[in-house]
């Protein structure tokens, strides 16, 4: 029957072209290429490592973080604290542990916060201008004006102690970045023929906005996401070193530095673990987010 025959090739050519469509997608061809970078891999297994550290601290953990032992203070690394003790008596291997919740917990919400607050800003800047992209440009002007550490001490100091205040005053200084990047992507692509034909059949600018121009213009924002992270951390580090943001019994790794200092002439231990997790997630951090530009830049695809 020629006309079955004909069904079942449309069928069959049908599934190919769905088969096909989704390999060549734009996430697994991302995905593909991410994979082939065996540092970008490296990478992202120390921070899924440190994540799980985390998530299973009080399991992995052979001490409470916040025990007090003042007859074990300032011991060196052995077989009973395998990072030895801080100046309280302090499992410092422990606190480890714990303070990677507070690090990466910080770094990531600080960004989630800047990505959603300059994803809305610069939409709103980049796909409808005028007096409205004026005034947000003119404050983002303000913002990065005032040096990074010094934004987020302002913010830290108006806010307060805690890790709210602490997220969002990290994320103050990301937020322009975040708008620039996106204003200038949907400024490149919002007369292009296929927003015009959207408007023609009446689309709202909502669907528009987030159908269409955000798609295509996410990928500068995720490499943003990914290397922000660790610059987050890094400052939230600074900030608890120079006494804002979280502080001690809290064991997030800046604070531990902070304390450590103090003691320096005794121990160096309180000090250089934290550090070395610290400038281990931070570099991590930094490869990865190399990766995912590698990955999303269509020069790198093959």
């Amino acid at each position: 029957m020629p006309g079955n025959a004909n069904n079942i090739s449309a069928i069959n050519d049908s599934r190919t072209f769905s088969k096909r469509t989704w390999k060549d997608s734009q996430f697994f061809v991302m995905v593909r290429q991410f994979a082939r970078n065996r540092l970008a891999l490296a990478g992202l297994i120390i921070i899924l490592l440190l994540i799980l550290m985390g998530v299973f601290a009080p399991l992995l953990a052979p001490y409470d973080y916040a025990a007090i032992d003042p007859v074990n203070a300032n011991q060196a690394p052995s077989a009973a604290h395998w990072f030895g003790t801080d100046s309280y008596g302090r499992d410092i291997l422990s606190r480890v542990m714990y303070g990677a919740r507070y690090s990466i917990g910080i770094g990531f919400g600080a960004s989630v916060i800047g990505i959603v607050v300059g994803v809305v800003l610069g939409c709103i800047a980049g796909f409808f201008g005028g007096i409205v992209e004026m005034i947000i440009l003119r404050v983002c002007d303000i913002i990065q004006s005032i040096p990074n550490i010094l934004l987020c001490i302002l913010v830290s100091t108006a806010l307060g102690e805690g890790l709210l205040p602490t997220m969002i005053a990290l994320s103050f200084y990301s937020i322009p970045e975040v708008i620039r990047l996106l204003r200038s992507s949907i400024i490149s692509i919002r007369e292009s023929e296929f927003i015009e034909a959207e408007r023609a059949i009446n689309c709202s600018n909502l669907r528009i906005m987030v159908s269409h121009i955000l798609p295509n213009c996410l990928a500068p924002v995720i490499v943003s996401f990914s290397i922000g992270i660790g610059m987050k951390i890094m400052s939230c580090a600074s900030l608890s070193f120079l006494g804002l943001g979280v502080q001690d019994p809290i064991p997030e790794w800046g604070a531990m530095i902070s304390v450590g200092r103090s003691y320096l002439r005794y121990t160096i231990f309180p000090v250089l673990f934290p550090g070395i997790f610290v400038a281990l997630i931070v570099l991590a951090f930094n490869i990865v987010g190399d990766g995912v530009r590698d990955a999303l830049d269509p020069k790198q695809k093959r």
